[in-house]
């Protein structure tokens, strides 16, 4: 599926969403295929580090730092998640309310 790549690294890629929810609205996933949230183990500490990291660092190059924005991970079919591979998303750009969804 084409995708607008906005970072990539060897270990993360930043894609803009193809059905953006907000004016930013980027997924952030590892390289490595990691299907959700259950797959993770104590080895993947510094790799759901570097998530974080990268959604701060580009919301903020969007200008979304002091204004606010969201970071959603969806784990599994009843929470949301259509793409079985991890990603964060992170939205900005408008205003959200709570809760989600």
């Amino acid at each position: 599926m084409p995708a607008e790549v906005v970072y990539q690294d060897e270990e993360l890629v930043a894609l803009a969403d193809i059905n953006p929810e907000a004016p930013t609205h980027l997924l952030i996933m590892p390289v490595e295929h990691i299907s959700s949230v259950n797959d993770l183990g104590p080895e993947h500490k510094e790799l759901i580090g570097a998530m974080t990291l990268l959604a701060a660092k580009l919301a903020a190059e969007a200008g979304h730092a002091d204004k606010g924005y969201r970071l959603v991970t969806n784990c599994g079919r009843q929470a949301g998640q259509a793409v079985n591979h991890l990603h964060m998303h992170m939205l900005g750009g408008r205003f959200f309310t709570w809760p989600p969804g």
